[in-house]
């Protein structure tokens, strides 16, 4: 049964199917029965789901993904002219749960939160998971870097402007350099505050 699941998983990869509607194909007794199936294919790394959105699934092709994956921890130091974050090496390889990283975990790495500008989402000390891309829509959350520095900001795109914002009202947005480059967008934060 959970073969049969994942080949029409991959099959309708660009149309996702609703449970109701994988029961139907797959002539099983309940849509109950399908989401034990696909919640064992989770458990045994062959897919990833979005808490959030049942019909957002990523398929693992390749091979079941471990259930600890050790991530890169980069700094946010200064990267020098059209440097990357991403291209000096990581300060430490930190184990996660794979369960924890909604997309393949090959795309994610993390970086620690300095200063107090993102209070108060993202603080001081707190690990930030990112998923690698160039790329994000206006209104998310990404790791860049700006004027050779590497920085946690909210980004608002105005034509051909990117406006970097903070989320402490105490700091005021700016425009982006002509070296800004994203780097990853936030997609989880591991937060360090002790209550």
């Amino acid at each position: 049964m959970q073969k049969k699941l994942l080949d029409l998983l991959i099959k309708n990869i660009n149309e996702p199917l609703t449970i109701r509607e994988m029961q139907d194909i797959l002539n099983a007794s309940s849509t109950s029965v399908v989401a034990h199936h696909l919640t064992q294919l989770e458990k045994k790394g062959y897919l990833k789901k979005n808490p959030a959105n049942p019909k957002d699934y990523q398929i693992l092709k390749d091979a079941p993904e471990k259930q600890i994956t050790y991530l890169n921890l980069y700094g946010l130091a200064h990267c020098g002219p059209n440097g990357s974050i991403l291209d000096g090496n990581p300060v430490e390889r930190m184990p996660i749960s794979t369960r924890l990283i909604s997309f393949p975990s090959v795309e994610a790495f993390m970086v620690k939160a300095r200063g107090d500008s993102m209070e108060p989402k993202i603080n001081e000390g707190d690990l930030v998971i990112a998923r690698k891309t160039n790329d994000a829509d206006s209104g998310s959350i990404v790791v860049c870097v700006n004027d050779g520095e590497a920085l946690i900001k909210k980004i608002k795109k105005e034509g051909e402007s990117i406006i970097l914002i903070s989320l402490n009202p105490k700091y005021q947005p700016f425009l982006a350099t002509q070296d800004f480059k994203i780097e990853g967008e936030a997609r989880g934060i591991i937060t360090n505050k002790v209550s």
